[in-house]
């Protein structure tokens, strides 16, 4: 079975930094793309940023310049940086990966949610 529990959230003043931990446990024989969602109160979920296997970062243009995604292999964690944060960043953020595990001789790719963490920026 495979964990994904994220940390970091909370809440922050307009302009203010946090930074998002969301780490992957469990029977993990590889993970390819990671990344960070977020659903606002009474919107859609929506991209954040992503992160590749080998290190190819995306993120949405709302963030770009402001949120960085990260991961360190080792850890087999993912880190979302936010700077200059504002009250429309509020939601609440969730980690997503597609983790392979083995079954045998085979590795079947899963794709895996974590429960999410709040993030509340006040004006």
């Amino acid at each position: 079975q495979v964990q994904l529990v994220e940390s970091g959230g909370g809440l922050v003043q307009a302009g203010g930094s946090l930074r998002l931990s969301c780490e992957a446990s469990g029977s993990i024989f590889s993970i390819n793309n990671m990344g960070w969602y977020r659903q606002a109160p009474g919107k859609q979920r929506e991209l954040v940023a992503t992160i590749t296997s080998t290190g190819t970062t995306n993120a949405a243009d709302s963030v770009k310049g402001r949120f960085t995604i990260s991961k360190d292999n080792a850890k087999n964690t993912v880190y979302l940086q936010m700077n200059s944060l504002k009250p429309e960043d509020t939601a609440v953020y969730s980690c997503n990966s597609e983790v392979g595990v083995l079954l045998g001789i085979d590795v079947k790719y899963l794709e895996v949610w974590g429960h999410g963490t709040l993030v509340t920026v006040s004006s």
